[in-house]
Formats: structure tokens, C-alpha cells, sequence
């Protein structure tokens, strides 16, 4: 059975060991640096836009974390975000995915973004990563956007989906 709770500090490794690996194989993620403890706490736990961090578990097993932050007021680049706006990340570990993992990640989210009275949330899925997109798809998201030839902090160049899902 699968349960969920917020992330807090002590995750932190935990939630690295999960993500390291899809970063390192590299195809559907846009991070393309890895993770210590103290970069996923700073970034993923105690970020000062964070809405929520879930993790799903497996008894004591880590199967998958999904983020959900508001978007960042002080951010104008072409993609930005209007200000009641969050954003959405989603990992789940290699070999789980399609497992129903991400959708009760999702649940949580979900809940999380109504009380805090989100009006919309943005996932930008790498055009490659054919089942992000679909994941986000089968949630009800819808693209709205695109962004071509994004650089990465690595110097790599990647295509990105916008999606949105619209908060009723």
C-alpha cells in the first residue's frame, strides 16, 4: 500500500538516492547536475516558495517525490509565471513509473494547491520525455506553451511542453 506524507529534513538523502539515478541516465529530467543533501533541503524542503514536497512510500521505501512551488515573482525571462501561479515537479523512482505512483502523488498536490488557493500550475516537461508528458496529460493538464532550444546550466540545449492545469 502505498502512503504519503510532506517532506521534511531527514528526507533529504533519501530523496537524492531517488533522483540521482534519473539525473544521471539523463533523458527525462532538466536537472543535469546531482543532488547532495543539503541542495535537495535548501531546494526541495525548506525553499521559502514551496507549497509542498510529497513522498510516497512503500513501507519505508522512497517510490517517489513531487514539488509544488509557487512561481517566482522576481523571475522575467520569457517563461515567466503570473504570481498566483505554482509549479510542478514529479519524480518517481526508475522502474516504477506507470505504477500508479504518481497518481497519489498527485492527490496530495492537488489538495495542497486548493488550500493555497493556487489558480493554475505549470509543468514543463522536456518534449523527449514522452512519459511526463503523458502522466501530466492523463492528470487533465493541457499545453499552452513551448519553450525551443532552452540551455541548461550544463550548456545542453532541450525542448520543453508547457502544460497547465487550471484550478476550478
Amino acid at each position: 500500500m502505498i502512503t504519503t506524507r510532506q517532506a521534511r529534513a531527514a528526507d533529504a538523502q533519501a530523496m537524492c538516492d531517488l533522483l540521482n539515478p534519473i539525473i544521471r541516465e539523463g533523458s527525462t529530467t532538466a536537472h543535469r547536475s546531482v543532488f547532495d543533501a543539503e541542495r535537495m533541503r535548501v531546494t526541495h524542503i525548506d525553499e521559502p516558495r514551496l507549497i509542498r514536497t510529497t513522498l510516497a512510500f512503500d513501507g519505508d521505501d522512497l517510490l517517489g517525490f513531487q514539488l509544488l512551488e509557487w512561481s517566482d515573482p522576481a523571475y522575467d525571462g520569457p517563461e515567466a509565471l503570473p504570481d498566483d501561479w505554482a509549479v510542478i515537479a514529479s519524480f518517481v523512482r526508475t522502474g516504477l513509473q506507470g505504477r500508479g505512483v504518481g497518481q497519489v502523488l498527485w492527490r496530495d498536490t492537488l489538495l495542497a494547491a486548493k488550500r493555497a488557493k493556487v489558480k493554475a500550475i505549470d509543468a514543463s516537461i522536456r518534449t523527449d520525455n514522452l512519459s511526463g508528458l503523458a502522466y501530466y496529460s492523463k492528470l487533465g493538464f493541457r499545453d499552452y506553451s513551448s519553450i525551443n532550444g532552452m540551455v541548461l546550466s550544463d550548456g545542453s540545449v532541450v525542448d520543453k511542453t508547457r502544460k497547465r492545469f487550471d484550478i476550478a
